[in-house]
């Protein structure tokens, strides 16, 4: 009996202290999520890219077996980006994207399925989801299985040039209650893309002039991410989370990257969580990337997202429950959370100044949440 209390104390301390304080009820069975309301806000700035915009999400349960939800997601974008302003002029466009859910539990098992469509112009996007959870072992593992296809059109309207891509994706993990206080998780994607997955807007550099970008039109990539959740809090004492993760992934682009993450949760009284977290990314080029091609290719691009660079990121955020019988009925929370990630590359020059490019973003958060 104790070791059984041991597991139930350990998935209702991660989810209460993890998921930023929402309560997970301790059983051994799969549960719904809760009935909650989310407004976000959120605001990106780096490298001449400005987007703002606010989020919605809804999410109610019917009968405690089915839960459904919905969500409304904007960018106002500005786009001044290297790319632009070295060959065209900034503008300004609008993403909206709209996102229902589903999810049925079944015992031990939860079948999620979602729908989300976004566009933006002279680019539409929808994407088809399922996925699918089972508890095994008491509670003490869960197998997780999913697929996505997705469906672009992509277009510019200006040249008369319109294409599509298509793009499936498989997944499937396991998450593992190693004791009453770790936990560990092991995950791995296969995407398979095909189409046009390029950019009609982009062009490369090859002896020193312009000329359109051309990519392949199909694409394969994998990644495998590990992940160790612990809780070092001591008996009576404040909750305390740390965690850290590292992904791999790989293409036949021959693009390899690294992505390690390390980052902890505290509570400070009961109304206030804290957290932080450091994060450190690797990439290598793509087979075709070019600063400037030295010969003329079937593939070229100068794309700098496949180029050879590396990030640093570290953030924080800071989670408030307020008080009063209303605001504790409804588990009330204002959290606000603040990113500042440095880009550096290698093999991409900023032409405006002959050096290698980099630049600083500044991602911001603030959102209210809810439950009914």
């Amino acid at each position: 009996m104790a070791a059984t209390d041991g597991w139930r104390r350990a998935k209702a301390l991660f989810g209460s202290l993890l998921a930023g304080g929402s309560a997970v009820p301790a059983a051994d069975a799969a549960v719904l999520p809760e009935d909650r309301a989310e407004a976000l806000f959120h605001v990106y700035d780096g490298g001449g890219v400005r987007a703002t915009g606010p989020a919605l999400l809804v999410r109610k349960s019917i009968a405690d077996r089915v839960s459904l939800s919905g969500q409304y997601y904007v960018d106002a974008v500005s786009n001044a980006s290297i790319d632009v302003v070295t060959t065209a002029s900034p503008f300004k466009e609008t993403r909206t994207q709209y996102t229902l859910g589903g999810q049925l539990l079944v015992r031990d098992a939860t079948v999620s399925v979602s729908f989300d469509s976004s566009k933006e112009p002279d680019y539409k996007a929808d994407t088809f989801g399922v996925d699918a959870t089972q508890d095994v072992f008491g509670g003490m593992t869960t197998v997780s299985l999913g697929f996505s296809r997705a469906r672009d059109d992509v277009g510019r309207k200006d040249i008369g040039f319109f294409d599509k891509a298509t793009h499936w994706q498989y997944r499937s993990g396991v998450t593992q209650i190693l004791s009453p206080r770790w936990l560990a998780s092991v995950n791995f994607e296969a995407v398979h893309d095909e189409g046009f997955l390029g950019s009609p807007y982009r062009t490369a550099r090859v002896f020193g002039a312009t000329v359109n970008e051309n990519v392949p039109r199909t694409r394969s990539s994998r990644a495998v991410k590990l992940r160790f959740t612990g809780d070092v809090g001591s008996e009576g004492g404040p909750r305390t989370s740390v965690r850290g993760e590292f992904r791999h992934y790989w293409d036949n682009w021959d693009i390899k990257s690294q992505t390690l993450e390390f980052g902890g949760a505290r509570y400070f009284g009961e109304r206030w969580l804290a957290d932080v977290a450091l994060r450190w990314y690797s990439q290598g080029k793509a087979l075709f990337y070019s600063d400037d091609a030295p010969e003329e290719r079937l593939y070229v691009s100068r794309n700098r997202q496949l180029a050879t660079f590396r990030s640093v990121g570290i953030g924080g955020k800071a989670t408030y429950a307020f008080d009063g019988p209303v605001a504790a009925k409804h588990n009330l929370k204002l959290s606000g959370g603040y990113e500042l990630k440095n880009f550096r590359f290698s093999d991409f020059t900023d032409v405006r100044t002959g050096g290698k490019y980099s630049y600083n973003a500044h991602v911001l958060q603030v959102y209210l949440t809810g439950t009914f």
